[in-house]
């Protein structure tokens, strides 16, 4: 079954890897329409996207230096890309003496909607539930943890800690209970379905820049798949996974990809 790229989430990972422009210059909705029309994505659907991620505060619409209107990433926009590069493009690995961050909330009855929200948005970020109302994860995503709520205005029902796991059960068989193991491998197994035959074809096929669409086709639809994934996976030390763990093969397919195809895929989005 062919894999389904959603719009809206194409043009932010578009802006991810394109978009960081010297000085924030918008993005021509001109080249916005081309460059997801590569992909396939119809200007129409283009257009109601960006006007969704707009009203969402991500995109600012501006006019660039010719006159042309376009939309440049607004300043949360460009610090959720910062920590989302931070673990799309995660190295070295944790370890496990690293510790973990806790996320302890408590949120008023009368506000009771933004415990959902809470819940979601730390599950999101790829906490796992150590008890009611205590979420746990490696301590190198305390960061964007904290950039999170502040952006979402749900710091002040938070509190977070840092620190060590003391016991009393032996720590790999609780983070089989704080993660769905099982379904954050199959995201891994999905990618690599997916994705490693790409890779293997442009391994026979030679130079990527010597077709620069092809390669920024397959770059953008690999990265809006992969950039999913690390935030299923929290990006546990290995020490803690189970044995043949597909994360490790993943990443390493995406890396390669990322390497062979990135910067090829830049001449066809400045062409």
């Amino acid at each position: 079954m062919a894999e389904t790229h959603a719009p809206r989430s194409l043009i932010v990972t578009l802006y991810g890897a394109y978009g960081r422009t010297p000085g924030n210059a918008p993005l021509p909705v001109a080249e916005l329409v081309r460059l997801l029309g590569a992909v396939g994505v119809e200007a129409p659907a283009v257009r109601s996207s960006v006007s969704r991620l707009k009203r969402r505060g991500l995109l600012v619409a501006a006019r660039t230096a010719g006159g042309a209107a376009g939309y440049a990433l607004s300043a949360d926009a460009r610090q959720l890309l910062d920590d989302g590069d931070r673990r799309i493009y995660r190295h070295p690995a944790p370890r496990l003496d690293d510790g973990w961050v806790l996320a302890v909330f408590s949120v008023p009855e009368a506000e009771r909607h933004k415990r959902h929200l809470l819940r979601s948005r730390l599950a999101r970020l790829g906490f796992g539930t150590a008890a009611p109302g205590v979420w746990i994860a490696p301590a190198g995503l305390y960061d964007e943890t904290r950039h999170t709520l502040e952006r979402l205005e749900l710091a002040p029902y938070v509190d977070l800690f840092r620190g060590d796991h003391l016991g009393f059960a032996a720590t790999e068989e609780s983070v089989a209970r704080w993660w769905d193991l099982d379904a954050v491998a199959r995201l891994h197994h999905d990618f690599l379905e997916r994705h490693e035959p790409v890779l293997r074809a442009w391994e026979s096929r030679g130079d990527a820049a010597a077709d620069p669409e092809r390669a920024y086709r397959d770059y953008l639809t690999a990265l809006d798949s992969w950039r999913q994934v690390p935030y299923a996976d929290p990006g546990l030390p290995h020490e803690l996974l189970p044995a043949q763990w597909p994360g490790g093969r993943s990443a390493e397919v995406f890396g390669q990809l990322h390497e062979r195809l990135r910067d090829a895929g830049a001449e066809f989005v400045r062409a």
